[in-house]
């Protein structure tokens, strides 16, 4: 099973939606997101709040895109991510998602 077919079963039963993003697959929840999935591995949206002890974690290092880093995002090593780790990561980023505010709807 490939990285987004993992996250896509560790998902199953949320309300989530996909979007092409970042070279892979982004999850979103109530439109904000909430993890990716790519040939490059996870990225878990978890907030500035948890990110450096997000570091800590095995398979974990910053996020980083055109040489800047983005704080609160965290990418995963799948190899070092069993299902137990997947689903702690997950809950993680939920938790973290369930602080932000409403998406206003674009007109």
């Amino acid at each position: 099973m490939d990285h987004t077919e993992r996250m896509r079963a560790a998902l199953r039963g949320k309300r989530v939606t996909e979007k092409a993003m970042f070279g892979g697959v982004c999850f979103m929840l109530r439109d904000h997101m909430l993890c990716a999935a790519s040939p490059r591995g996870y990225l878990f949206r978890v907030g500035k709040e948890q990110h450096g002890a997000a570091l800590q974690r095995a398979g974990a290092r910053p996020m980083e895109m055109n040489g800047r880093r983005y704080e609160g995002y965290v990418r995963v090593d799948p190899g070092q991510c069993d299902g137990r780790a997947l689903r702690s990561w997950l809950g993680l980023a939920e938790k973290h998602v369930a602080t932000l505010p409403p998406k206003r709807k674009r007109r």
